[in-house]
């Protein structure tokens, strides 16, 4: 292609995935990745209602071949100046053996296989969840394990082999995550990028608004409510401390992970929402 640009790659195209790129990515070409396709076909509509240049394709986050198929489809269109993981599935929506296939295994290969290309002086968030901050400490080896296997070796871990709760997979997914943008973050200096994770709390999206009208809206009000904060947070919120970090004012942050929940989850450990620990 000529009159390449600059590249701004989502996987995931919700309100927090998207009020990020709508942050860092004028004048640059936003490639919109989404297992489905009617979400991208949406997003990239807004998004040239805004201004802003996009294409999309279809991808399955806990898919490599897909993963790659959108790597080869960033770099027809420049350099990838930024990456930005919003996908993901919870554990309302998928049982254990999908969420560990989604968001632990296919956050791995995407880490992995953007660091391959990724520009100098470009930066990549991964947005994880609070969720991963209410594991207890692990120990060193599982630390070690689930932050220095190959993608393909970590569903196979013995301790992963072992969950069957899918809150629990969550939460070791989450943890992974965070660190394997630590382990990641030492190769990606290499190209002189950085990468950094994001724990959110509840924020308020359309499926933050379906849990708070569900079955389980009263955990999650009691939540709300007993952290410091005293409220959910905006996808907006979240969007200024990504753009920060993909800044130049965020250069000397890299294989960072930063809680950005209104308090929760320090109420949890040592404030008004304690008790949930003993179902959590």
């Amino acid at each position: 292609m000529t009159n390449k640009k600059e590249v701004v790659v989502l996987f995931g195209t919700g309100s927090i995935g998207l009020a990020i790129i709508r942050r860092v990515s004028a004048g640059k070409h936003i490639i919109l990745a989404d297992y489905n396709l009617k979400n991208a076909e949406i997003a990239s509509q807004m998004l040239s209602d805004a201004g802003f240049e996009s294409s999309i394709i279809k991808a399955d986050l806990g898919s490599k071949e897909d993963i790659l198929a959108v790597v080869a489809e960033a770099v027809k269109w420049g350099e990838v100046k930024y990456v930005v993981n919003a996908a993901g599935v919870s554990p309302s929506q998928a049982p254990v053996h999908e969420i560990l296939r989604v968001d632990m295994y296919g956050t791995s290969v995407l880490l992995e296989e953007f660091g391959k290309v990724i520009a100098e002086g470009g930066s990549a968030v991964i947005i994880s969840s609070q969720s991963g901050h209410r594991l207890p400490a692990l120990p060193q080896e599982q630390n070690d394990a689930l932050a220095m296997s190959k993608p393909e070796d970590l569903l196979n871990l013995d301790f992963v082999t072992a969950i069957t709760d899918t809150l629990k997979a969550y939460q070791y997914s989450k943890r992974c995550n965070v660190l394997k943008v630590a382990y990641e973050a030492t190769r990606w200096g290499k190209r002189g990028a950085t990468v950094n994770s994001i724990s959110p709390g509840i924020i308020i999206t359309p499926l933050a608004n379906a849990e708070l009208q569900g079955p389980r809206k009263e955990g999650y009000l009691k939540m709300i409510q007993a952290s410091p904060a005293g409220r959910a947070g905006t996808p907006d919120e979240v969007g200024d401390l990504a753009e920060f970090l993909m800044s130049s004012r965020g250069r000397f942050i890299s294989g960072a992970d930063i809680l950005i929940d209104g308090g929760t989850t320090a109420s949890y450990w040592y404030g008004d929402l304690q008790y949930l620990k003993a179902t959590h």
